[in-house]
Formats: C-alpha cells, structure tokens, sequence
C-alpha cells in the first residue's frame, strides 16, 4: 500500500493512487472483521441470547459502505484527469503495480487457505477487497503499457473508472448480502417453498403455517414455525423428523410449535 501509495504520487498516476487506498480499506477492513471474530466468540447472554454472532454482518456491512466511498473519490479523480491529464511515468507506474499484484496473489491465497470461513460474509468481504486490489493491479499494468507504448495518458483515467466500477459491483453485493441477513430474509440457498413441503409431509402433520427462516450469522440458519398435527401422541415424533428432514439442507437451530388439529375432536 505504501509502495503504491507512494509511487502513484511520484509517477503521478490516479490509478496507482486508487489502488493504495483500496489496499487501505482492505487493511481496515481484514482489521474489523479479526475483531468482528474476537467478538462474535463471546457467549450469549440473558440480554443477548444469540450472543454477538452478527458483529460480523455488521462488519461485512462497513466494509461493503467503504468500497463505495473509494469508489466515489476515484470516479471523482478519474474525471478530473480525462478532462486535463497530466503527464505520467509508465515504467515506475507498471513496476509498483507489479509488486501490488504479487502481493494481492498471495492475500488472496492466505484468505482460502482455509474452507472452513468459505461462507463468512467477513471473510468474503476482506476477500472482495483485495480481489479488486488484483484486478485492479492488473489494470494499471496494462494502463502503464499502453502510455508507455503510445504516451496515450488518458489510459491512467479509464483504468481507474474501470477499477471503480469493480468497486462498486462488489460493495454492492456486499451491502446487499448483509441487508438481507439484518432484515432476516430467507437465506439464497433455501427454498420456502421446500421447507414447508418437507415439514408438511411428515406423517400426522396436517398444516403448515407462520413459516421462517433466516440467518443469523454466516453459516447458522435458524427456521420457526407452526405445525399442525392430527394426533397429539405423534408430537415427538413428528419434531424429531422435521428436524432430521431440515439438518438435511443445513438448517439446525429449529423452534416448531405444534398444535392440534381441531377438526380431529
């Protein structure tokens, strides 16, 4: 970030300059989301009774409302320059952006190291951050090729723009994914439709209604609702295959009131 930073102002390269401070949002990003795990490990309590598992989401959250404030600030750049741009040195441009990329790389690598995380939306928004610092990278390479080979300088303002939109598109996912998870909406992965059906055809179960479900944090999908059961002896039974039939789609943490079926007398 330093070396970018740095070399973006000397080379005088927006590119270079928008790259640098992506990778001081990933740095403050990865930061947020180690604490969002420190914290999400302390225990429930009785004011706090899922504990503080979604400190991540919130993380995910910021991160996702950084990567549009950089975004911002580079299309304001960006535009700036297209109109009056300045003289750049391509050979120091490509080089610092060379050691970005390999740098990024090995972020990259580090972060999927582990399998376990591929499904936190805190890992998943330090992972989209530096996958734009790559690409990024990668952008101004070829920025600082083209203005060293045909001195065409506006190549350094269409990169940016271009990283920009990166940005946007993955603040954009980001942001959305953890709404969704704040305003308890069902999770991509699971159909409704098929949770209701699973539970309905159980045997002994007459109705389903007042159906949820929704995440709680990354990994921890939680369902709620109500069946109605014909005979009240069947009511273990029936709670234990619901619960077996929904562990089947990666729902564990099930609360299902049963009721009597009033036309059963």
């Amino acid at each position: 970030m330093v070396a970018e930073a740095v070399g973006g102002w000397f080379a005088n390269s927006l590119a270079l300059l928008a790259d640098a401070g992506h990778m001081l949002a990933d740095a403050a990003a990865m930061g947020l989301a180690i604490f969002a795990v420190w914290v999400g490990r302390r225990p429930a309590t009785d004011r706090k009774t899922y504990g503080y598992q979604r400190v991540e989401v919130l993380a995910a959250l910021v991160n996702g409302g950084t990567l549009f404030a950089i975004a911002a600030f580079v299309v304001w750049g960006a535009a700036r320059r297209w109109l009056a741009p300045p003289a750049i040195e391509p050979r120091l441009m490509f080089g610092i952006a060379a050691v970005g990329l390999v740098a990024n790389v090995i972020s990259l690598v580090v972060l999927h190291h582990g399998h376990e995380h591929e499904h936190s939306l805190g890992v998943r928004g330090v992972s989209l951050h530096v996958l734009g610092d790559l690409l990024g990278s990668i952008g101004v390479l070829v920025a600082g090729a083209v203005i060293f080979l045909t001195g065409w300088v506006r190549a350094d303002a269409i990169v940016s723009l271009l990283i920009a939109t990166l940005i946007v598109f993955s603040g954009w996912r980001l942001v959305k994914d953890s709404v969704d998870v704040l305003l308890e909406g069902t999770p991509r992965h699971v159909s409704l439709a098929d949770v209701e059906q699973r539970i309905a055809t159980v045997p002994g179960v007459s109705a389903v209604h007042d159906l949820h479900v929704w995440t709680v944090t990354s990994g921890v999908v939680a369902m709620s609702g109500h069946a109605v059961v014909v005979n009240p002896a069947d009511n273990q039974r029936v709670l234990e295959a619901v619960q077996a039939r929904l562990g089947e789609i990666g729902i564990k943490h099930v609360t299902l009131q049963i009721e009597r079926d009033p036309t059963c007398g």
